[in-house]
């Protein structure tokens, strides 16, 4: 989008919702347990990776090579590997919001309600450019977790799935807000961050200008 958040209401939108980030959240497991598109993507995503890990450890199970002990410590690996990629995945939503045109970015934390939050200070979104800025870490790391996995040692493909399924559940904030969207998909809804505020507003067009 091209407007800024001083000339919606001129342009006819209005406020929708607006989201103090200490409640971000609350907010997310409201609209993840909504019935649509992404929570249903969401879900299916952790599904299938918890399944992918379960073969993972049971593969091999009557061979007398087979060590569980050694499944665990590589799959714990995956999980430290996961946390790792947590500054990566935050760089990449802030990637797809300068390409998307945003110019004003900035990082957030809250260590102690476990969330991570990139951000576009005044930059207004549509929901084509916020599904882009969104799933651009999830499709981005998967993608090259799995294609770890095609050329990594067999024993260490147990860790790739541990990353890959602790990165899939970490990506809730991501689906959630994308859930809000598709929940509010009647509606021709904006959403833009203010970063002195800590807050994420949403708009709605509701007059024709």
């Amino acid at each position: 989008m091209h407007l800024k958040p001083n000339e919606l209401n001129g342009n006819g939108y209005q406020l929708l919702d607006q989201l103090d980030h200490k409640e971000l959240v609350p907010f997310i497991r409201t609209y993840i347990k909504k019935r649509n598109k992404f929570s249903f993507i969401y879900n299916l995503s952790n599904v299938l990776c918890f399944a992918f890990a379960g073969y993972c450890f049971i593969r091999g199970f009557n061979s007398p090579e087979y060590n569980l002990g050694a499944n665990l410590s590589h799959f714990s690996y995956g999980i430290a590997l996961a946390f790792l990629l947590l500054p990566i995945h935050e760089y990449i939503h802030v990637l797809a919001y300068k390409s998307q045109g945003a110019l004003n970015t900035s990082y957030s934390a809250n260590l102690r309600k476990f969330y991570f939050m990139a951000l576009a200070d005044q930059f207004v979104a549509n929901k084509k450019e916020f599904v882009i800025i969104a799933l651009a870490p999830f499709v981005f790391i998967s993608g090259s977790l799995i294609l770890c996995m095609f050329f990594c040692p067999s024993d260490w493909i147990i860790t790739f799935a541990g990353s890959l399924l602790t990165h899939t559940a970490m990506c809730s904030g991501d689906f959630g807000l994308l859930s809000y969207f598709d929940y509010h998909k009647d509606k021709e809804v904006l959403t833009y961050d203010n970063i002195e505020s800590k807050t994420t507003f949403f708009m709605v067009k509701t007059l024709k200008v």
